[in-house]
């Protein structure tokens, strides 16, 4: 069985964890009316997704 040799201290096990701090989702410009967006998502303002007008689902997805 693995034993560790020595302790590992706070300041080490720190470091390690800053790396898991939570990122922004990225927004984009829509190109059609200029409200932000995300990214690969339609506008929810104008309806549109890459300058198509897509019309929304009629039944509610699973």
């Amino acid at each position: 069985m693995a034993v560790p040799k020595r302790k590992t201290s706070k300041a080490r096990r720190d470091k390690r964890r800053a790396q898991h701090g939570i990122a922004m989702p990225s927004v984009n410009v829509c190109s059609n009316c200029g409200a932000p967006t995300r990214a690969h998502h339609a506008c929810p303002t104008c309806k549109t997704y890459r300058g198509r007008e897509i019309q929304p689902l009629g039944t509610p997805a699973p």
